[in-house]
């Protein structure tokens, strides 16, 4: 009897043990696009095989707009007049190409909690898509996504650093 109870004890023990494992982290989105980079003349997709940029591409837009990029002060997400420019060159580019889809990334400082910056990620990129809409690009071409403070652009703990990662930035889909 004792041999049963004992074996019921270490089952009862391994099995808590192993409801206590880790669990598997849940992927992570790809990485992002680096911003303001120079345009590949070679960039697959982006070019004919002449070496053009294809019209309607990322490397067009990226050449087309004043920036891909806006920027957003501290815990806020209002469009400010130089982000409404960017966003006006955008909806102008995105009218001429209607059958273009575009996701509008949100991110943020490392301030701030986890869920808390995710959640002013995605304010941003609505903020941004809310703009483009009321441009007159269709909502249903926009997709949106909060990285929160996962993926900086700059790294460092000062204010030069915090105020680059705290943008929008607008990917063009293949």
């Amino acid at each position: 009897m004792t041999k049963i109870k004992t074996t019921l004890v270490v089952a009862t023990m391994a099995l808590a043990m192993a409801g206590c494992a880790k669990k598997r982290p849940a992927e992570l989105p790809p990485a992002p696009v680096e911003q303001n980079a120079p345009v590949d003349p070679n960039a697959g997709a982006n070019t004919n095989p002449d070496g053009a940029i294809v019209p309607g591409s990322d490397a067009d837009f990226k050449r087309s707009v004043t920036s891909n990029t806006i920027h957003f002060s501290t815990d806020e997400y209002d469009i400010n007049p130089e982000s409404r420019a960017i966003l006006d060159s955008q909806a102008q580019w995105l009218m001429r190409y209607p059958n273009v889809r575009i996701t509008i990334e949100g991110h943020c400082d490392e301030r701030g909690t986890r869920e808390y910056n995710l959640a002013l990620g995605d304010r941003r990129a609505n903020a941004a898509k809310n703009y483009l809409a009321a441009r007159g690009v269709s909502p249903d071409r926009m997709n949106v996504i909060s990285y929160g403070k996962e993926r900086p652009i700059a790294l460092g703990s000062d204010e030069a650093a915090w105020a680059q990662n705290r943008r929008a930035v607008t990917i063009v889909l293949s």
